[in-house]
């Protein structure tokens, strides 16, 4: 059997079989404080591929930073083949202060692939590029929604891909996106330079925890581990004679695009329809009065689909983006809510944590 290759991020040389923690250095704040992108490295001590798990690249969004400290106390890690590169915290300054964005007001997730010169993001961009994603095989990036949205569990990706497409299925989120590349994003900086597969996770909303959507973001990243052949097989018990199979073992709904429905006017919103529901065009999704009760307004779908996304602040302004649309390509039968996957995403007694010694 052949060697495994040590494997080089930023001044480290990780082995087969360790687990280290490397700090990768960003930028000195104007305190002279330094700060860096911490970076964990688990090794298994067989081949396998390397994965890379990333969050808060918008620093607000924070569900995937827990979903990532849950991945790496889990127990089921200790048979890992192949590399895991788990980035909890990408945007630090941001996931400091509690901000989507940069100091220098950049989104991170519009400059990428970066330059080694340039402004804060664009070098942060280059160095996630350089020290993580120029080692991966398979990339998965958690989100939430923003600015008091929040948005169904779905996986965002390219569905023309087979290889992205058969991951996106094995995940487990009920609503896949076929999305189209943002220019700047990580995703189309991973397609034109790796041209590897690569899956968004979007879901809940930012500053906020939903157990539910972490949950499932944790299962649908170790379902995709196992598929990858990162993770031994799940075992599978055999049903009672008569036992019918789960909702949430159905195929996840497949949208070919999306679109929002904006406020016509500006007051309260009352009455929204709630995430997951299916609605059809001319549907009542809201109603708009304002505190005066001298103006109401209905807000109504323009399409067939689902909702995968809804704005929760009810104070809004004309033009306001205030329900997301997933667009199926077929008729969608029944609603999709997180209720339908609870009992899915409850922990059981087979999901030891265990949080070994680590070199760092």
């Amino acid at each position: 059997m052949s060697k495994i290759p040590e494997l080089v991020i930023g001044d480290c040389s990780v082995k087969a079989g360790e687990r280290v923690t490397v700090d990768l250095p960003i930028a000195r704040l104007y305190t002279h404080t330094s700060m860096s992108m911490p970076v964990h490295v688990l090794r298994g001590k067989r081949q396998g591929p390397t994965l890379f798990v990333s969050a808060a690249v918008h620093g607000d969004e924070i569900s995937g930073t827990e979903i990532i400290r849950r991945l790496l106390g889990r127990k089921v890690l200790e048979g890992l083949r192949g590399t895991l590169l788990a980035i909890p915290v990408v945007n630090v300054f941001g996931f400091v202060y509690g901000s989507r964005y940069l100091p220098d007001r950049r989104d991170l997730n519009r400059v990428f692939p970066g330059g080694s010169k340039g402004s804060l993001a664009s070098q942060l961009a280059h160095l996630f590029m350089k020290e993580i994603v120029a080692h991966a095989d398979y990339g998965i990036d958690l989100h939430t929604g923003s600015y008091h949205r929040f948005n169904l569990p779905q996986i965002r990706c390219d569905m023309s891909d087979e290889r992205t497409a058969e991951l996106a299925r094995h995940f487990g989120a009920p609503v896949i996106v076929d999305a189209t590349l943002r220019d700047g994003s990580l995703r189309q900086a991973v397609s034109d330079e790796r041209q590897i597969p690569m899956l968004l996770y979007e879901a809940g909303e930012a500053l906020r925890f939903d157990e539910a959507c972490i949950r499932l973001g944790l299962s649908g990243v170790i379902n995709v581990m196992r598929r990858i052949g990162m993770l031994p097989k799940k075992r599978t018990r055999r049903k009672p004679a008569g036992e019918k199979a789960s909702s949430h073992n159905a195929e996840p709904i497949v949208a070919a695009s999306s679109s929002w429905v904006r406020a016509p006017i500006s007051g309260v919103l009352t009455q929204p329809v709630a995430l997951g529901a299916r609605v059809s065009k001319g549907d009542l999704l809201g109603i708009i009065t304002d505190p005066y009760c001298e103006t109401c307004g209905e807000v109504r779908s323009e399409h067939d689909g689902i909702i995968i996304g809804r704005h929760e602040l009810p104070l809004i302004h004309k033009g306001d983006a205030l329900f997301h649309i997933g667009l199926p390509d077929k008729t969608v039968e029944a609603d999709i809510s997180l209720e339908a996957f609870e009992e899915r995403l409850k922990p059981t007694a087979s999901e030891p944590q265990s949080f070994p010694r680590r070199r760092s």
